[in-house]
């Protein structure tokens, strides 16, 4: 929904304190920013290096090279599975093209 992913920025370092729900950085597309939302209580422990040269590799790789960030500490139990996440993600969009057909076909 961003198209193509053209920056990343946090504004956590390694090693500072974070919270589940926190804000700690950016994703920037050609289309929109979105921000990223920690979903842990914990510690930064590591942000992706490959982001500031190659952004494009979040789309590319999302489930290898593609990482954002690495927490140490305990996952917010609101938290779902990678599968529970992506079926939200599918029925939001479902609903949003839905609504977008409905508003074309009116006018």
């Amino acid at each position: 929904m961003l198209g193509d992913i053209v920056d990343v920025q946090f504004q956590k370092a390694p090693g500072e304190a974070i919270s589940s729900g926190e804000i700690i950085g950016s994703i920037e597309g050609f289309k929109a920013i979105s921000d990223i939302y920690c979903v842990a209580e914990g510690k930064c422990s590591g942000l992706n290096p490959l982001l500031r040269d190659n952004a494009a590799i979040i789309a590319d790789h999302p489930y290898g090279e593609g990482w954002l960030y690495e927490v140490q500490g305990k996952p917010d139990e609101r938290c779902g599975d990678f599968e529970s996440y992506r079926a939200l993600l599918d029925a939001t969009i479902d609903r949003m093209l839905a609504k977008q057909q409905t508003s074309d076909d009116q006018t």
